[in-house]
Formats: C-alpha cells, sequence, structure tokens
C-alpha cells in the first residue's frame, strides 16, 4: 500500500466574529479568481480523531434514529474512519485576497482545525438533481438552505 504526503495549506479559525479559513502566506496567490463562488468545498483534516482507535473502526451502531442498527462508516458522516478526512460545502461571506481569509458562513470544524484544499463549488459538478438516499434519512432536507432551518438534534443518537 502507498502513503501520500498531505500538508494543511491553512487552519479553521473560530472566534466572536465568526468562521473563518486562515491560509498559510504561501498558499495565498492560489486565492486568485476565486472571487465571484457563492460556495466552495472545503477539505479538512477531522485532526480531533486521527487516532488508531479511530482509524480502525470499520462500523459503528445505529448513530441515526431511523438508520439500520449497524452501519459501515462509509454510510456515515462520522470523524471516524480509516483516513479522517471531512468534506464540507460552504457559503462564503467574504474573501480577503491580501490577507489569505476566507470568511464563512459555518462549518462543522473545531477552531485550529487543519485544511487541506478548497475547490469552487460548482453547479455542473457538484450538483446531483435528484439524489437517491436510503429511506431512514430520506426525510431529510434537500439543500444546505434547508439545512439550516431543519432540527438535527432530533436525528442523532448522541
Amino acid at each position: 500500500m502507498q502513503n501520500f504526503k498531505v500538508s494543511p495549506i491553512g487552519k479553521i479559525s473560530v472566534n466572536n466574529d465568526g468562521m473563518f479559513i486562515e491560509l498559510e502566506p504561501r498558499y495565498i496567490p492560489a486565492l486568485q479568481a476565486l472571487d465571484g463562488f457563492s460556495h466552495i468545498n472545503v477539505i479538512w483534516w477531522f485532526s480531533d480523531f486521527d487516532h488508531e482507535e479511530a482509524r480502525s473502526t470499520l462500523e459503528t451502531p445505529k448513530p441515526y434514529k431511523k438508520a439500520p442498527a449497524v452501519m459501515g462508516i462509509f454510510a456515515t458522516r462520522s470523524p471516524v474512519r480509516p483516513n479522517p478526512i471531512a468534506l464540507t460545502a460552504v457559503q462564503v461571506i467574504d474573501i480577503n485576497c491580501s490577507k489569505g481569509i476566507i470568511q464563512i458562513a459555518y462549518i462543522d470544524a473545531n477552531d485550529g482545525t487543519p485544511v487541506l484544499d478548497i475547490k469552487p463549488y460548482t453547479p455542473s459538478l457538484d450538483r446531483v438533481e435528484n439524489p437517491g438516499v436510503p429511506e431512514w434519512c430520506g426525510h431529510w432536507p434537500k439543500s444546505l438552505e434547508e439545512s439550516e432551518r431543519f432540527h438535527w438534534e432530533n436525528e442523532f443518537n448522541f
């Protein structure tokens, strides 16, 4: 098996002013022409779950109330997985190209979380008009915007 070298391009910053992606200075030029995209895909590292026990977990007992009794980890968005990589589509509020800071509406990552990459969200490649999902999660919102008003706390067993 081959190992891959991955290095953070920046980190998540959460403070009283909001949520931000702060780039390492050498990656600031990569922001050119990103303005105009309303959303980006952020690839980040579940650094709080990067340990042997989490990486060796392949199944989990029913994390969602309506889910099957046991689920394979690839059927969840859990941070516990063989490679603790996360992908989140986020709304861009502002891009400060001179400082290398992207203000975002929300991301389910903690302060200081390493960011591995950023890609523009493009509907032609990232949007699926009629995705199929299992019955147990078929009642979940159909968009990021609807998710903001959804009562997610009623869905989880933790």
